[in-house]
């Protein structure tokens, strides 16, 4: 079904395998000239299909190669009505043509999608931005492979999803081309360009890189110098880090908020102080990698298994680096959740409240719970277990539980456990240390 939170997007019509794009940019003017193709399989005899496409400019569609019988482009829908009907089951592929000035559409969290910068661009998608800068079916639950091909001025530095497989240098201009093999939702596909120099953070035991702006290098280092730490903690605890590598990209622009991409983190200039300002930050983006990007939710409703997760990496990061223990966390947050209203459900918390922060608290309280409940060994192997047996693939907080009641050795009392964190309004007390 098209998600409930974002209704106008996605479509459960087809489900796309693969996304090649190839798109020129002008920096100077905002100007974005791009060609799509999407190849995909319907789950249903296809009379008519749609994709999410918002300000920008449609100039040629064609379906299988051949030119549909009418396409219409209104309300943020490209409407196709193929020349003939694609049988369920089928493969096809859609070619579109377009142009624009690529800008932020508006949403009910604030402005998403392609966003100019100083001098550069910033793309920032979750959760319904990725249709200001290609057509898609922009549903969480919908993930394809991406081969991004993207041309613009050669002072520009250019960062997207994947493996950098070439960079061509053409008189001013360079084409850099990322593929990424790992299957990936629309909200999480991002390009990112600037003036940015590149520094080396990690080799092991995965590849970390910064791109960030020039000058900024030495503050970098030091911010951002405990992520190798980072990473082989969560590698211990969640299991292996399941891209390629990861990128963080530092702008020149102040951010409200750090934003998570399929193997990038893109923080604003605020974010490096020079006094590790931003570690609980740097943590939280970086678990992303594991829960939401490998892990993504199967529909808005199940973001706790993003941010929740996230979240309690920053208490678990707290605790190995000698800051405040997971317990002394969960206390603290408690004791704010408790004085706040109590009127958000975790497990379905609807639209206007799927990105509050009491939503990131609770869901990281409910897995304080649950690791006091199983113990350590338990947890922990549940968590690497959770990310292995659902890696590259789309869960459900129905998944997570039916996971859980398997190393439990009591079944009735975690899902009392879940029915109070998950299921009810009321924040329920934390359990009494033994």
């Amino acid at each position: 079904m098209v998600d409930p939170y974002v209704p106008s997007h996605g479509s459960t019509d087809y489900k796309v395998e693969s996304y090649e794009l190839d798109l020129d940019y002008r920096v100077s003017s905002n100007r974005l000239t791009g060609k799509a193709t999407i190849t995909a399989f319907a789950t249903q005899a296809l009379s008519r299909l749609s994709l999410d496409l918002s300000g920008l400019r449609v100039s040629k569609v064609s379906v299988n190669g051949r030119r549909p019988q009418r396409y219409v482009h209104r309300g943020g829908k490209l409407h196709i009505t193929p020349a003939t009907t694609i049988p369920d089951g089928a493969e096809f592929s859609v070619d579109v043509q377009y142009n624009g000035n690529p800008k932020p559409e508006d949403s009910p969290w604030g402005e998403l999608g392609w966003e100019e910068l100083t001098e550069g661009v910033i793309v920032a998608s979750q959760p319904s931005g990725a249709a200001t800068w290609f057509p898609c079916n922009d549903h969480p639950g919908d993930k394809a492979h991406y081969r991004i091909s993207i041309t613009t001025d050669s002072p520009y530095q250019v960062v997207a999803n994947g493996r950098l497989v070439s960079r061509r240098v053409k008189a001013s201009r360079t084409t850099w081309v990322f593929d990424q093999a790992a299957p990936m939702a629309t909200y999480l596909a991002t390009v990112q360009i600037g003036r940015y120099d590149e520094v080396d953070l990690a080799a092991s035991p995965v590849t970390i890189r910064g791109v960030l702006p020039a000058g900024r290098s030495r503050e970098f280092r030091h911010d951002f110098g405990r992520q190798q730490d980072m990473m082989k903690l969560f590698c211990r605890q969640f299991g292996p880090y399941p891209f390629g590598g990861y990128t963080v990209v530092v702008t020149d622009d102040p951010l409200e908020i750090p934003l998570e991409a399929q193997g990038i983190s893109v923080f604003g200039s605020n974010h490096v102080d020079g006094r590790n300002g931003s570690e609980r930050l740097i943590a939280h983006e970086l678990a992303h990698q594991w829960f939401g990007n490998s892990l993504t939710p199967a529909n808005w409703q199940h973001i706790w298994l993003n941010e929740g997760f996230a979240c309690y990496a920053e208490w678990l990061w707290s605790e190995e680096s000698r800051g405040l223990t997971a317990d002394q966390q969960a206390s603290k947050a408690h004791t704010r959740l408790k004085g706040l209203a109590q009127d958000l459900l975790l497990s379905d918390p609807g639209p206007d409240l799927m990105f509050d922060d009491r939503l990131y608290k609770r869901g990281a309280l409910t897995l304080h719970v649950l690791r006091k409940h199983l113990g350590d060994d338990a947890f922990f192997e549940l968590l690497r277990t959770w990310t292995k047996t659902h890696r590259h693939g789309s869960v459900t907080t129905a998944d997570f539980i039916a996971l859980a009641t398997t190393f439990s050795p009591d079944e009735e009392a975690l899902r009392h456990l879940f029915a109070a964190w998950l299921d009810s309004y009321e924040l329920p007390p934390l359990p009494r240390k033994r």
